[in-house]
C-alpha cells in the first residue's frame, strides 16, 4: 500500500506558474514511477507528465518544454512544475504512484488558470 497526498493547486493567471507537490508514504526508492494526470470538467483524465525510479522523465506534448517533473528523494516527494500557464491547463490535477504492479492515486487538486 502507498498513500499519496497531492498539494499546491490554485488560482494562476494565463502566463504565471505553480508548483505541485506529491508526497508518497513510502520511499520513492522503492517506487518504480511516479508521476501526474488531469482531467478537466467534461474531458477525459489526461496523462500529463512521470518519472521512473532512475530519474528519466516524459512529458505529453501539451505541456512539454515548460513543465519539469522532479524528485526529491529525502522527502519522498515529486514536484511538478509548469510554467506559462494557459487556461486549457485548467483541471484536477492526479499523482499516481506505481508500486509492485499497482498504481495508487491521490485525491486531487485543483489548478484553475484563469484572469
Amino acid at each position: 500500500q502507498v498513500q499519496v497526498v497531492e498539494s499546491g493547486g490554485g488560482l494562476v493567471q494565463p502566463g504565471g506558474s505553480l508548483t505541485l507537490s506529491c508526497a508518497a508514504s513510502r520511499t520513492i526508492f522503492s517506487i518504480t514511477s511516479m508521476g501526474w494526470n488531469r482531467q478537466a470538467p467534461g474531458k477525459e483524465r489526461e496523462w500529463v507528465a512521470l518519472i521512473i525510479s532512475g530519474g528519466s522523465a516524459n512529458y505529453s506534448d501539451s505541456v512539454k518544454g515548460r513543465t519539469t517533473i522532479s524528485r526529491d528523494n529525502a522527502k519522498n516527494t515529486v514536484h511538478l512544475q509548469m510554467n506559462s500557464l494557459k487556461p486549457e491547463d485548467t483541471g484536477v490535477y492526479y499523482c499516481y504512484a506505481d508500486y509492485r504492479g499497482f498504481r495508487y492515486w491521490g485525491q486531487g487538486t485543483q489548478v484553475t488558470v484563469s484572469s
